[in-house]
């Protein structure tokens, strides 16, 4: 359960170094108190066949869609003024994930300037990154289409308690 708290936060302040490198495959091996995680032991989708989701990754849905659409598009499909995150997350690590939105990062190219500002101390973005990397990593994969999820599991207490403790 510890893991399940504050892995986010931990690796937000661990991993401004790492190189980008491929997710890792996002079959979900185990649950932790209705959490999901790969075979690498990153945070990943559980999608049943019936459609319904986990409910990290419908909390990752909401989340994004409050917090991130607004530069990265709707449903994460990108816009003119960012890329499409759906994309970015199929070519980098968890690691590099939570470095890049905890810390921003800033691209300048030919011609182009790309920012992304730091949301370290956000509660609204940092309480849920793992949700938020959830999610995008379900439609990355094309395993989660367009739109507001129509089925989901419920809200654990764990996760109720979760939600609780980071946003006080």
């Amino acid at each position: 359960m510890l893991k399940y708290v504050i892995r986010g936060a931990l690796l937000a302040a661990c991993t401004a170094g790492f190189a980008s490198a491929q997710a890792a495959d996002p079959a979900a091996v185990e649950n932790d108190e209705g959490k999901y995680y790969d075979a690498e032991g990153y945070p990943t989708f559980n999608i049943a066949e019936d459609g319904t989701v986990d409910f990290h990754t419908y909390s990752g849905f909401r989340r994004f869609n409050s917090e991130c659409h607004v530069c990265h598009g709707p449903d994460g499909v990108g816009s003119t003024f960012a890329p499409a995150l759906v994309e970015s997350v199929q070519n980098m690590s968890y690691e590099d994930f939570v470095a890049i939105v905890a810390g921003g990062r800033e691209n300048v190219g030919s011609g182009s300037q790309n920012v992304m500002p730091a949301f370290g101390t956000n509660p609204n973005i940092m309480c849920y990154l793992d949700d938020i990397y959830i999610y995008l990593r379900a439609r990355g994969e094309g395993d989660l289409p367009r739109g507001r999820p129509a089925k989901k599991e419920a809200k654990s207490d764990v996760f109720s308690e979760m939600e609780d403790a980071c946003m006080g």
